[in-house]
């Protein structure tokens, strides 16, 4: 059974549980979206669920950010198709929904309440990005890439056994 993870804002005004078979927060995302939503340390920490069983209380309170990228990627400025949502009344982030993968939902593990199990190794994307003044502490055995590695979330659950059925 997949692991149940409960989230809430900083002010208590937007209440979160959804299911998650990859609730390892493992991959550090260096971006400027991530960094600049809710990374306070440069980045973000980013997990998988499953998005048919997010439940929500304080829906009246949540807001939806959709960022415009533009970088080395793209050609011109786009919209990004990812929903994130934060608290309206204390900013916090919450979680990302693309509807590009509608299957998805991505808790931010800054918002998860649960005890979320320790990763036997740490992944750093997106490095390309990442602010000038933040020093990544890449541990021996971490991994790191300046854009996104080839294993999705599930994968790498998957190969490091701690895939929750």
């Amino acid at each position: 059974m997949p692991l149940l993870l409960k989230g809430s804002c900083r002010c208590g005004a937007v209440g979160f549980e959804v299911e998650s078979h990859t609730p390892v927060p493992y991959m550090l995302c260096y971006c400027s979206i991530c960094r600049k939503q809710q990374g306070g340390g440069g980045y973000a920490i980013n997990l998988g669920a499953v998005s048919e069983t997010l439940k929500v209380t304080g829906k009246r309170n949540l807001g939806l950010y959709r960022a415009e990228i533009e970088d080395d990627e793209r050609t011109r400025c786009e919209v990004s198709t990812g929903e994130r949502q934060f608290c309206k009344k204390c900013g916090s982030a919450l979680w990302l929904y693309d509807p590009t993968w509608p299957e998805l939902v991505h808790p931010f593990a800054s918002a998860v309440d649960t005890n979320l199990p320790k990763a036997p190794e740490r992944v750093h994307i997106m490095l390309k990005y990442k602010a000038s003044w933040v020093e990544p502490n890449i541990r021996n055995g971490d991994r790191s890439f300046d854009l996104y590695p080839e294993d999705s979330i599930a994968d790498w659950h998957k190969k490091h056994g701690v895939w929750v059925e």
